[in-house]
């Protein structure tokens, strides 16, 4: 369960006092995510989702979380947006904690996509970056290349420990990806998480996108391949080429990629493998016994990892024209 801080009636009426969305009809906590606590909030005015952000989200970050957001909604791409109160402001408190309404976004993510679906979710991603060119706002990925290293250093007994000797595995993939990770592609605003748990469908059809909360600055292509890695792996760890083939093709459809970045997909693939491997290697041994949330398995990203060493798909892809 992904609700770690109660909200009374009361606080909840004074919450909305300074919102102009009527009186509240129903409150409820919601299960999914594991960041922050989640409500699904209905009022006069309508539904919406209550956020109230717990200690994994720096507070000092959430301006930009916010504003992107607000910056997408206004240039027409479809997020949840974080309504305004009478003075104007997003960013609220509760219970001493950050907090912000939302617009309710209707859809539903999907658990097994098909090719048909990572079509529509690799046009949605470009219509992403396309929409976010000008926010004026900027915030450095702090989970990227240049992070890893250091962050692998503090694993190494915890990969041992998962896997004997992946430790070495680990540090050859990270040499592999240092010399040749392409620092001279487009750059702008990237999700940088956009998982199927991320993208809301109507039917067969792109609905939006949700939280934004590792969004930042970085190469535009790298975005392409946290979506490869998310979308087009099958259950028993074979990448799908047809489903890869499919996200470009709608990613471009909005935004065509340079020659650069198609040639540095199976490098940019292999790092964002890596990145969300150490992080959720961290999580795995971070995490108390008994704890609400369970972490992710590390392994998947493992298996991902070891499918990027030898890579043939991922090279044949990067060379369509």
């Amino acid at each position: 369960m992904a609700v770690y801080t109660d909200i009374t009636d009361e606080e909840l009426n004074a919450l909305l006092s300074d919102f102009d969305l009527g009186a509240p009809l129903a409150f409820k906590g919601i299960a999914e995510g594991v960041e922050n606590s989640n409500f699904l909030l209905e009022t006069e005015a309508g539904r919406f989702i209550l956020t109230v952000y717990e200690k994994r989200v720096r507070e000092d970050e959430l301006p930009f979380f916010l504003g992107l957001t607000r910056w997408l909604a206004q240039h027409g791409y479809p997020s949840a947006t974080p309504m305004i109160d009478k003075a104007g402001e997003a960013l609220k408190r509760v219970r001493g904690k950050p907090c912000a309404i939302f617009s309710f976004l209707p859809g539903l993510s999907v658990r097994r996509p098909t090719a048909i679906h990572c079509r529509e979710a690799g046009q949605g991603l470009a219509r992403l970056h396309l929409a976010a060119d000008g926010f004026a706002l900027t915030r450095a990925n702090d989970l990227g290349q240049d992070a890893w290293g250091p962050l692998f250093a503090t694993l190494r007994d915890d990969a041992d420990s998962l896997k004997p000797g992946l430790a070495a595995v680990i540090d050859a993939d990270l040499a592999h990806i240092a010399a040749n990770w392409p620092t001279d592609l487009p750059r702008g605003v990237i999700h940088a998480d956009y998982f199927p748990d991320n993208v809301f469908f109507q039917g067969p059809i792109f609905a939006g996108a949700i939280d934004f909360y590792f969004a930042c600055v970085d190469q535009l292509a790298y975005d392409i391949a946290v979506a490869l890695n998310a979308w087009c792996f099958e259950a028993d760890g074979s990448f799908n080429i047809t489903s890869a083939r499919a996200l470009l093709a709608g990613y471009e459809a909005h935004r065509p990629l340079t020659p650069a970045e198609r040639a540095a997909l199976p490098v940019l693939a292999h790092g964002a493998a890596m990145r969300f491997f150490l992080t959720r290697l961290h999580d795995w041994g971070a995490t108390p016994a008994g704890a609400l949330v369970r972490p992710k398995d590390p392994l998947e990203y493992e298996r991902k990892l070891a499918v990027h060493r030898s890579a043939p798909d991922l090279v044949l892809l990067s060379e369509v024209s």
